[in-house]
């Protein structure tokens, strides 16, 4: 009889500790709920007392989101924008708000809208690409090929080029500050290497007006890169959500694409009709652990409380980089530390959502038009990933059969890249001088 219980007490507490954590993690989420709701009335206060008019929150069902975003081809808006379930969402203070912005609109006190909101940065460096006007442009770093005596080549045309797409909350510096210095010579001679900042991030444009779906970010790679640089074949290189728009940019360019090389990619199957929320629910479910897990789905599905942590920090990266400065003594701090906050609340918000999200409905039709054409497509993943669960390779190894896959043992989703970077040049040259 104690034998039997000594054997099954261990199962017994697991199942106690499983219900606990489940109960605490209701809990705790059923209050951010609540927050989110209230933190959506104050600042929809704060933005008409502010700005003059309350800024579009995805608060409402899709065709007020719609209209409050002035979208008329929805396409790109992901259903995780305005199906996340929020238990609080429909009850009365919201609509009591909604019905005092709409009285503001009838009454003309909607004021003109400025380049960013009273929350976000409005430093030099983060709207430096104010600057150039009306029509902006992607910032991007071009290491161009080397000459036998060590100057860059000048020409029009060199013998072949490469794209690297970041990911979430990164800019081009993760690419020219780890992979760019390893490169062999012949690369380095033979290659042109492009290293983009994506609409929203890094020093590119943080438009206050746009959607930042799919389409418009590939529709700015190619008016800031390939159109400009007069790019007629390119390799794609990317990493974690930068993986989704590299597909997207390859599937429109397909007899341009040599080969994909994708780090992380964040993809989930996108049958049925709850593609965007099963992709939410996948990539950044209501966990409370792993911090990771749980900072991702804060973010995710909280879109006031992840604005107040954007009003803290990133209108305040200035004197959060000084102080972090004091604390570790140097002059300057490590890239991806600078990256974090190089981003405004929306224009994060909704790439999240619009690309990681919303091309869940789109990647399969990308990789079917890839495969097709023989594209090569290699993964790269790390086997310890907490953000992209190793799942996502196996399934896009279904819709792409001829996909190389790549396990990196004990590798996580960054160490995948910043712990092997000599490794992962090597692997890069390799898969180009095979597709040569």
């Amino acid at each position: 009889m104690s034998l039997a219980v000594a054997v099954s007490s261990p199962k017994w507490l697991t199942n106690c500790v499983q219900a606990l954590t489940s109960i605490l993690c209701c809990v705790v989420f059923l209050m951010f709920d609540f927050l989110d709701a209230v933190f959506c009335v104050i600042y929809r206060f704060l933005d008409e007392r502010v700005e003059g008019e309350a800024s579009p929150c995805c608060c409402s069902n899709r065709e007020m989101l719609k209209r409050r975003m002035n979208v008329t081809d929805d396409d790109g808006l992901s259903d995780s924008l305005y199906e996340r379930k929020n238990t609080f969402r429909e009850m009365g203070f919201l609509q009591f708000g909604r019905k005092c912005e709409d009285s503001n609109r009838k009454h003309g006190r909607g004021g003109a809208r400025s380049v960013n909101r009273w929350s976000d940065c409005g430093c030099d460096s983060c709207l430096s690409w104010v600057n150039d006007g009306s029509d902006y442009k992607l910032h991007f770093v071009v290491k161009e090929p080397l000459l036998a005596n060590g100057e860059n080549f000048r020409g029009n045309h060199p013998s072949e080029n490469a794209i690297f797409l970041h990911g979430f909350l990164c800019s081009s510096s993760f690419w020219t500050q780890t992979v760019f210095p390893c490169f062999s010579e012949k690369v380095n001679k033979n290659y042109r290497l492009i290293a983009i900042d994506l609409l929203g991030f890094g020093k590119s444009p943080k438009p206050r007006d746009c959607s930042y779906t799919l389409k418009d970010h590939v529709e700015m790679i190619e008016k800031s890169v390939i159109q400009p640089l007069e790019l007629s074949s390119f390799h794609l290189v990317a990493h974690s959500m930068g993986c989704i728009i590299a597909l997207a940019l390859a599937a429109k360019y397909p007899k341009c694409v040599k080969s994909i090389t994708l780090v992380a990619p964040p993809y989930t199957s996108s049958e049925g009709n709850e593609a965007c929320l099963n992709a939410l629910s996948m990539l950044a479910g209501k966990k409370l652990w792993s911090p990771l897990s749980f900072g991702s789905s804060f973010m995710s599905w909280y879109e006031h409380l992840g604005r107040t942590v954007c009003l803290v920090y990133c209108r305040n990266h200035r004197i959060w980089e000084s102080i972090l400065k004091f604390i570790t003594r140097k002059r300057d701090l490590p890239f991806f530390t600078i990256d974090l906050t190089r981003h405004t609340h929306h224009s994060a918000w909704s790439t999240m959502h619009n690309v990681i999200c919303g091309g869940a409905k789109f990647v399969d039709s990308y990789l079917m038009i890839l495969t097709r054409v023989g594209v090569r497509i290699n993964v790269i993943q790390g086997d310890k990933d907490q953000i992209v669960p190793m799942e996502c390779c196996s399934k896009l190894k279904l819709k792409a059969p001829n996909a190389e896959i790549c396990i990196i043992p004990n590798a996580n989703h960054g160490t995948v890249l910043f712990g092997r970077k000599k490794a992962f040049a090597y692997s890069l040259e390799h898969i180009w001088e095979s597709c040569c």
